[in-house]
């Protein structure tokens, strides 16, 4: 049996209904807590209920970790609105949206030196949460569950600058994001016009990539317009992929949907933009960590970081204390803000997180090698006008948001 729902065994009838008595607590906040849904998190875990049950548990910790429900609203910063890669495109032939994904003329350098990490892959977060929305727009439109997407990628053009490792880690942690929040979503990833470098390139990314998802990968060879044509009808298709699709005003391309990336103008470039501004400047050993105290006074304070390195990435995130008057590790601490690590020396870091109970904000910045990081002098603490007011960060927007109400001391790491 398939594990969808109208083709379950006895057996997977029995693990989805034991699947939602577990999770009675969860089942308010989740999207949806329909029967397809439910499948799709104990299908990527072959009906194991613990498995699934921690995966989509995890899960929901994401969607409030990255504020998922509001993501939508979020604007990415203008340099990736106008030269980041990709669209949106049509349907297949059972009414599956079909997103397009442009390597070659994507200036992933650039992109990096003008925003950072965490905003591209925010993005690409939000392509997730918009293709899960198309897929509800679909299944109201045709009357029939519409629960997948296809993605086309188009690598001609795929060069060596599209391996620098930033921009590499870049794919690495989206599709590790993929499997880990978005199971059972990917219908089909079809490569085109793959040059003899693909292979190097999918070798960086493919252990990022569960079994299952290995699968669904369709590479087409030199007749790839007309074999694209079976899984997408011509007239969803833009006419540079095979199709019959133009734009209003007949460009083949259909650029009111798909955008072509295109290299990146230095002025643009964010890298030595903002190290002015920073009056401190630490330097850490290998391996060793910086932490950083805040007193937050009342409730509804906003906390804001600026950071930027020098010669290296870092980790950063922000703990509550569960002991004051005494050092703590990160593990004997609250996660307020997971530790990921920034390419700050790419590009600087700034962000914010609002504090919604008084107590003291801890902080620390862990170096993978040994370079200096600039501060400031002080990390600033703004009131909130209300609840929810500041909660989205200048930089990364919906990356950081508000966790549940918190006390006592919050520390960044």
């Amino acid at each position: 049996m398939s594990g969808r729902v109208g083709d379950l065994s006895p057996q997977q009838q029995e693990a989805l209904s034991r699947f939602r008595e577990n999770l009675q607590d969860l089942l308010p906040r989740v999207p949806n807590a329909d029967d397809y849904f439910l499948l799709r998190w104990l299908r990527a875990q072959d009906f194991d209920l613990q498995k699934s049950e921690d995966m989509l548990r995890r899960h929901m910790e994401f969607r409030k970790q990255q504020d998922l429900d509001n993501i939508l609203s979020w604007q990415p910063p203008k340099v990736i609105r106008l030269y980041d890669s990709g669209g949106l495109c049509g349907y297949d032939y059972e009414g599956c949206p079909v997103y397009f994904n442009i390597i070659g003329s994507l200036d992933p350098k650039g992109l990096l030196l003008s925003a950072s990490k965490q905003d591209m892959i925010q993005k690409r977060i939000k392509v997730c949460e918009l293709l899960l929305r198309e897929c509800e727009l679909q299944t109201q439109k045709l009357g029939r569950k519409i629960e997948t997407a296809l993605m086309v990628f188009d690598m001609e053009g795929l060069g060596l600058k599209h391996l620098w490792k930033p921009a590499v880690e870049v794919y690495q942690q989206f599709f590790s994001i993929l499997e880990a929040n978005y199971p059972e979503t990917l219908k089909n990833l079809i490569v085109i016009r793959a040059p003899k470098l693909f292979p190097v390139a999918f070798n960086l990314v493919k252990s990022f990539m569960s079994e299952e998802t290995r699968r669904k990968i369709v590479i087409l060879g030199d007749n790839w317009k007309q074999e694209l044509t079976k899984f997408i009808s011509p007239d969803q298709l833009p006419v540079e992929f095979g199709g019959t699709m133009t734009d209003p005003d007949g460009n083949p391309k259909c650029l009111t949907k798909i955008s072509y990336g295109g290299e990146v103008p230095k002025s643009y470039y964010l890298c030595n933009q903002v190290r002015l501004q920073y009056e401190h400047t630490e330097s850490v050993g290998r391996g060793s960590s910086l932490q950083l105290e805040n007193e937050i006074l009342f409730p509804g304070c906003v906390l804001r970081w600026q950071f930027a390195s020098d010669g290296g990435d870092i980790g950063f995130g922000v703990f509550l204390k569960t002991k004051m008057g005494e050092r703590q590790r990160a593990r004997e601490m609250t996660e307020v803000l997971p530790s990921q690590r920034y390419n700050a020396h790419l590009v600087p870091e700034d962000g914010s997180l609002t504090c919604l109970k008084a107590g003291v904000c801890k902080s620390s910045g862990v170096y993978w090698n040994c370079f200096p990081c600039h501060l400031p002098s002080a990390c600033p603490l703004f009131p909130a006008l209300g609840r929810g007011v500041g909660t989205s960060v200048s930089s990364r927007g919906a990356g950081f948001r508000a966790m549940d109400e918190m006390s006592g001391p919050y520390m960044w790491v």
